[in-house]
């Protein structure tokens, strides 16, 4: 990814294209080390290690034409203070240092070499909350942070932390300790956090900033309030450009100094909620006015084995949308869309537009398997790359025991045009077998 944010060609956009975050809906697990009576201090340990294979290779970063193997990992270790419950106020932080590593090849993009090593601190924040303030006839909560955190909106469109993890290969002013797929750091450099709300309304406002030198040192301002009523909710977004390292900012990031952007979310629940439709419009004011949506109708088969659930999405990000932070919230498919796609060749969610497939079944109680499918067209293939495809991805989610977390995935990938006739996988535009294996343990 980067030429201090993205060295690839701007003509790709990635402009901050993001690696997967495995926000891993994993039991909650933690080892209580200090008990206090009304409060505790809890230590909490998370390690995934994944093994990679691509057939091909693409031009994003330093990658060569040939086959990669590689291998990441990172293990989070981190201590938590907390109240038992917080009906009168408190206080609560958090604290993590997580190591990272890629071995062998490197990524298919040749974001990473596989000669990364990196012991860093994640998590040091502060926070007060307090559970029961009156207002009206309905409690409401007031959560007040500040300090180093990862932060997601909505569910992930537009900020899912800063998960973009480059490594050596493209300059050590990039270098994040790799891990580019797993995205092991997660967390923005520093934060202001104040959540308040109650059933019906919540209402969040936020600073961010970076130090993440792919993301040009952004910093944002954010304002969310929500409605939820029984069957669904509403959700209108703003967020502000404050600021940019104009070292590191091409001038594509460049305009994110001062940038608005508006978004208006809607999840919706229908017929007895076997029916769910779901949805984002946001605009983006910079140098020109871009948009990005998508529209997601699902149906789950309550009354069929393993209720199987079957989505259909449509997205679409105009010539010059910028893709800000987003990242891996609900699961394989958002907002990395498709495997090989979403993470080596693109697009990354921008200037395209992506009709996506899925079907997945509770198998068993630790037990998901599903297949999605992909594809891919670009809006502007004068100027920018052609990255036309389709994919098709096979996975599962096995949580053998509340602690243990594996999930196998075999994709194909097949592109319009490869990278000498416009396009950016290396080689020839012949189908890309891509398999990985992740596995995660929680403590």
């Amino acid at each position: 990814m980067p030429n201090k944010t993205c060295p690839l060609s701007r003509s790709v956009h990635l402009g901050g294209c993001l690696c997967v975050s495995l926000a891993l809906s994993s039991p909650a697990t933690a080892y209580e080390m200090v008990d206090l009576g009304d409060a505790s201090v809890n230590i909490d340990i998370e390690a995934l290690l994944g093994v990679f294979h691509s057939d091909y290779g693409y031009a994003m970063g330093g990658a060569e034409q040939r086959e990669y193997d590689w291998r990441e990992g990172y293990a989070k270790l981190g201590a938590a203070y907390a109240r038992r419950d917080y009906q009168t106020g408190g206080l609560y932080g958090q604290v993590s240092v997580i190591g990272s590593a890629t071995w062998g090849d490197g990524d298919a993009a040749g974001f990473t070499s596989g000669e990364e090593r990196e012991l860093e601190l994640e998590d040091a924040l502060l926070g007060y909350r307090h559970d029961a303030l009156t207002a009206g006839d309905d409690p409401w909560t007031l959560d007040v942070s500040t300090g180093r955190q990862s932060v997601i909106l909505g569910d992930g469109f537009l900020v899912a932390g800063d998960a973009l993890n480059l490594g050596n290969l493209l300059g050590d002013e990039l270098d994040r300790g790799g891990a580019y797929y797993l995205a092991a750091r997660r967390a923005f450099d520093n934060t202001a956090l104040v959540r308040t709300g109650n059933e019906t309304w919540q209402l969040q406002l936020a600073w961010l900033a970076s130090d993440n030198a792919a993301q040009a040192e952004t910093e944002l301002g954010a304002m969310t309030a929500q409605y939820t009523h029984g069957s669904g909710l509403m959700e209108g977004t703003y967020l502000r450009g404050l600021a940019v390292n104009a070292d590191q900012a091409d001038p594509f990031l460049a305009e994110r100094d001062g940038m608005n952007v508006y978004s208006v979310r809607f999840e919706q629940a229908m017929i007895e909620e076997a029916l769910s439709l779901r949805g984002e419009y946001a605009t983006q004011h910079k140098d020109t006015n871009e948009d990005a949506w998508y529209l997601e109708p699902s149906w789950t088969f309550t009354d069929v084995p393993w209720q199987p659930t079957v989505s259909l999405r449509y997205s679409r990000f105009s010539e010059q949308w910028d893709p800000l932070f987003y990242g891996f919230t609900r699961g394989y498919g958002t907002w990395f869309q498709g495997e090989v796609a979403g993470n080596y060749a693109g697009p990354f969610n921008s200037n395209s537009e992506v009709w996506h497939l899925g079907v997945s079944a509770q198998v068993a109680d630790n037990l998901t398997l599903g297949a999605l499918a992909f594809d891919f067209e670009s809006l502007d293939t004068a100027a920018q790359a052609n990255l036309d495809g389709r994919e098709f991805n096979l996975y599962a989610e096995w949580f053998p025991t509340e602690m243990l977390y594996v999930s196998p995935l075999i994709g194909w990938y097949t592109p319009d045009a490869s990278a000498s006739e416009g396009g950016v996988q290396l080689s020839d535009d012949d189908t890309n077998l891509y398999a990985q294996i992740v596995v995660g343990v929680f403590f």
